[in-house]
């Protein structure tokens, strides 16, 4: 980290001499070429001192003096300042939080380990190549760059913006036990250096965190480094607002780790907390779902008596939502409106570096799997499926608004495909949702025990003409004896 690229006799070759140090600074020296004598200062802060504002213990303040040593003016070359290299955390991690990026003053960008692997089906029709890229270089106006993986980054803030990125994948050796290839990602700064005057001086400074990706200690360094975190990374993210939801669940949990003194039971707090605050739109889906049910008789009549005339069968359903004040989107609005609670806490938990390795019942780490074991190499992981388990039962209680067969089947495989994408999730996801099922259970039942919704009347449709769901008189004749 902070050691040059690109420039001639400042690589890993050179040799600087020690000047001064002391606890908290250390200095060194070289002379390049007779020509330019360079300094760097390394400086962090000192144990059990007061932080100024912008400050963090995590934080080295770094700053370069290039002197002119002639008579004539020295053009300095464009060089690049190391950001470090960022691996992956376990075997369970595949990268997708693994980038280089930079921050431009309005949005993050950056680059993915992907994108220079090269390959994928576009090469087959002669789009890219299928060769890993050796380096990405991109240009913008550098705020600040980062290296990162899930849980850790080192950012880098120049006094001066730099002018680019450069990111390269790297091969580390593999996990122990694991045959997966172990690529990293290591990048780099472009910076314009100002030509020196003739025994002038030019002084290259920067601060670089190095440390975890913890919000509350990223939101007061300078031009929004918090945006490291990535709440917001997906379009969907963006569209349900996890950039402003999934900070305001850390600062809940964060909360709620006060209260308690283990994180597994923080969730359990929060998840019961957002249970609560959610609870007027989870009844509300819960009635509306009742209603629809006892419809479901009424509409499949409509359905098979004006099922050669589609206006007249919309007619009469619109009539008969209409005569018992029944919407038919009522069970799904007040559950779409708690979708970006889910979303963005499924943002906050897979990037929070606080749950790396805190314990929780069986579990060892709340940010990985809770793997008990292994059975001819599949890992047993128990909350995912205690959450499919109460996914299950929770369907079984809520009444279902449709009789299409079609429907309820796709609903009844929702649990099982739910608890196979989250099976290798970290485990504090799983532990939201199997509380948050067994609340929404315990919610279930006491609903319908207590819950009363006025009779709908045995009716047969009829769209036209006076009251539409007066009863029909039956004219079918009697069979005779």
């Amino acid at each position: 980290m902070l050691a040059f690229i690109d420039f001639p006799g400042l690589d890993r070759t050179a040799r600087f001499a020690l000047i001064s140090s002391s606890p908290t600074e250390a200095v060194y020296q070289l002379v390049l070429e007779g020509r330019v004598e360079v300094t760097r200062r390394y400086s962090v802060h000192a144990p059990g001192a007061p932080l100024k504002e912008g400050e963090d213990p995590y934080q080295i303040r770094h700053e370069t003096t290039f002197r002119n040593l002639t008579e004539q003016s020295i053009t300095l070359p464009r060089a690049a300042v190391s950001l470090g290299t960022a691996s992956l955390v376990n075997t369970n991690d595949y990268g997708q939080y693994l980038n280089v990026g930079f921050y431009d003053g309005d949005d993050f960008i950056f680059n993915e380990r992907g994108d220079l692997e090269g390959g994928g089906l576009l090469t087959y029709v002669g789009v890219g190549s299928r060769d890993p890229k050796p380096f990405v270089e991109q240009s913008g106006n550098v705020l600040w760059a980062t290296v990162k993986n899930q849980f850790f980054a080192s950012i880098l803030s120049p006094d001066q913006p730099g002018i680019g990125i450069i990111t390269r994948r790297i091969e580390l050796p593999a996990f122990p036990g694991s045959t997966r290839p172990n690529i990293g990602l290591t990048g780099a700064a472009r910076l314009d250096l100002k030509t020196l005057a003739p025994n002038g001086t030019s002084v290259f400074g920067a601060d670089l965190y190095v440390g975890p990706k913890e919000y509350k200690r990223l939101t007061p360094l300078e031009n929004r480094q918090d945006r490291v975190m990535q709440f917001d990374r997906y379009f969907f993210n963006r569209m349900l607002l996890s950039g402003y939801v999934s900070p305001f669940l850390l600062t809940l949990m964060h909360g709620a780790h006060s209260l308690v003194p283990n994180w597994g039971m923080a969730i359990i707090l929060m998840t019961l907390f957002l249970k609560i605050i959610t609870l007027p739109f989870t009844l509300a889906a819960s009635r509306a779902s009742k209603r629809m049910q006892k419809l479901q008789p009424h509409m499949k009549t409509i359905r098979e008596k004006y099922k050669d005339n589609p206006q007249k069968m919309n007619q009469a359903t619109m009539e008969l939502f209409k005569e018992h004040k029944v919407n038919p989107m009522g069970g799904c609005i007040p559950i779409l409106i708690t979708i970006p609670l889910f979303v963005g806490f499924f943002a906050m938990l897979q990037s929070a570096s606080e749950l790396r390795f805190e314990p929780f019942l069986w579990a060892h780490d709340l940010s990985a799997p809770d793997t008990i074991a292994h059975v001819w190499g599949f890992p047993i992981n128990i909350m995912p499926l205690l959450m499919g388990a109460t996914m299950v039962i929770q369907m079984r209680l809520t009444p279902s608004p449709t009789t299409d067969n079609m429907q309820l089947k796709v609903m009844q495989f929702m649990p099982i495909l739910f608890t196979i994408f989250c099976y290798n999730f970290s485990c504090s996801l799983a532990l939201y949702s199997t509380v948050n099922g067994l609340f929404t259970i315990i919610q279930q039942l006491i609903v319908n025990k207590y819950s009363k919704d006025p009779a709908v009347v045995e009716t047969v449709a009829k769209p036209t003409g006076g009251n539409p769901w007066k009863p029909v008189k039956n004219v079918t004749p009697k069979k005779k004896g």
